[in-house]
């Protein structure tokens, strides 16, 4: 993906002046060795200098960690550390940071000289967090050896890069969002508030410079690389110029008008008039982009298009925004998931969208109309939407959304894509979620969001539930699918 940051963590160890130094630059060089060990070691960097009870140590770290080009922030605690000084740290550092702390490794380390309390740290450290309105990533459980706090900082990675990303991300719209369509209009407000800059145009504006854009020299070569990812599903050759020339459009149009920012997501615009106007739908084109993670949404889903860039960062892999979109018959349950599989009727769904979802998630693929266009335009400039049913495996669904009074509020939730043939249209999957009924009822439903979600290929339910509360979604508005044995508030007990 090279539209995500390259992640790198800065690794400060602290120490207690009435602790000796000695047990946290031990401990941290363990710790440093363990991510090598286990992981990329380009991903972190070990701070040589340990801060002990002093603001003026904390400012050299923080220097040496920006000089090295420390995008992020692990403040470890080898012993209980500098309550203080660590927290300015974390506070003055302009980047994501975490906090984890060492385990006592054995008896020696309990004995007075060796035992180092960062488990009482921790408690200190929060503490302090609160009182300077400071937020970091702690983990599940912050304490543990040298190979755990590895696995830990590791866990931070993905976070960290979603976080880095957003506050670098522009995210150019070309709209207004369709009439008779609610579903997707949100407040940019919150957008600012996460550090996201957006650009918003008209589509009249798209339309001037796809026209001119005609006769680009590049558009054959862009043609050729079409028809080699179509291969046999190119059934619809002669609205591949027209589409290279879209592409062409959009990627020039993210070079030009970057800005400030680093990183591109875009929120399109596709009907009503786009396929009247333009001569085509840009489906299979917001899939190529997004394959290579510049995410496009549809239907200018603002929320979406960034639900999509965070799970490209997360994921460090393509992703894709689909309509929770209509149940499964009973009759194709009956005889492909039940007894197959372990879900109910009501654990499945089928997600939809036209036809945006990258050829690289897809069982097979092949270049045709959009049918529900097609109900009530002329076939041939509805052509351009990529079909196919979505490769089976796991799948976590997401969403960030703003509020129309401007709460955040998010939801994950993972599952699987089926192995089961649709016998539909679009690009499409038989997805699965345990207890899909009562979260589509009481989350989706009941916390009033919209028809799209965004879709991660793979299980991130832990980063990106952690990315939402790193960003300040309250718990309250932080959904997922809970169990039967954990009802939510507005579940009938009674049913």
């Amino acid at each position: 993906m090279n539209n995500i940051p390259k992640v790198k963590i800065g690794i400060v160890g602290v120490s207690r002046d009435c602790f000796p130094a000695e047990l946290t630059i031990r401990r941290r060089k363990a710790l440093v060795d363990a991510y090598a060990a286990k992981y990329d070691a380009a991903d972190i960097y070990e701070c040589p200098i340990t801060i002990i009870e002093s603001e003026i140590d904390m400012k050299n770290a923080l220097k040496d960690i920006k000089e090295k080009g420390c995008n992020a922030l692990c403040v470890y605690l080898g012993n209980f550390g500098p309550e203080i000084s660590e927290t300015m740290l974390i506070q003055q550092f302009d980047g994501p940071a975490m906090l984890c702390a060492a385990a006592e490794e054995d008896y020696e380390s309990v004995t007075t000289a060796g035992r180092g309390d960062a488990y009482c740290g921790v408690l200190n450290a929060s503490y302090n967090m609160a009182l300077r309105n400071i937020k970091a990533y702690i983990p599940e459980y912050p304490v543990g050896d040298a190979g755990d706090c590895a696995d830990m900082v590791h866990d931070f990675v993905p976070i960290a890069r979603a976080v880095v990303g957003i506050k670098n991300l522009k995210i150019i719209s070309f709209g207004p969002r369709p009439l008779n369509f609610f579903a997707c209009n949100a407040p940019i407000k919150q957008l600012y508030n996460l550090g996201v800059e957006i650009e918003e145009n008209s589509e009249l504006d798209l339309f001037e410079s796809f026209n001119k854009h005609a006769d680009d020299p590049r558009i054959p070569d862009v043609v050729k690389d079409m028809e080699a990812e179509l291969g046999a599903g190119n059934n619809k050759p002669q609205v591949l110029p027209k589409l290279a020339q879209y592409e062409l459009t959009l990627l020039d149009w993210v070079e030009g008008h970057k800005g400030s920012k680093e990183f591109v997501a875009i929120a399109g615009k596709c009907w009503p008039a786009f396929q009247t106007q333009f001569g085509f739908v840009p489906c299979y084109v917001n899939s190529r982009l997004t394959g290579r993670g510049i995410p496009v949404s549809c239907e200018v889903d603002i929320y979406g298009c960034l639900s999509e860039y965070i799970g490209t960062a997360v994921s460090d892999d393509i992703v894709t925004l689909l309509d929770i979109n209509n149940s499964v018959p009973k009759c194709m349950y009956e005889d492909s998931i039940k007894g197959k599989f372990d879900y109910t009727l009501t654990d499945t769904f089928m997600g939809f969208h036209c036809g945006n979802t990258c050829s690289k998630k897809l069982a097979s693929c092949s270049m045709q109309h959009q049918a529900i266009m097609a109900r009530a335009l002329p076939i041939e400039v509805t052509n351009g939407t990529l079909e196919g049913d979505i490769a089976p495996g796991p799948i976590t669904f997401y969403r960030l959304q703003s509020t129309a009074d401007n709460i955040l509020r998010a939801y994950v939730a993972q599952g699987e894509v089926l192995p089961v043939a649709t016998r539909s249209f679009g690009g499409i999957g038989v997805f699965a979620i345990k207890d899909m009924g009562r979260f589509y009822r009481h989350v989706l439903i009941e916390k009033n969001f919209p028809h799209h979600g965004a879709v991660a290929f793979g299980h991130f339910g832990k980063a990106l539930f952690e990315v939402f509360k790193y960003l300040g979604v309250e718990m309250e508005e932080l959904g997922y699918n809970q169990p039967a044995s954990l009802p939510y508030p507005t579940e009938n007990p009674f049913k």
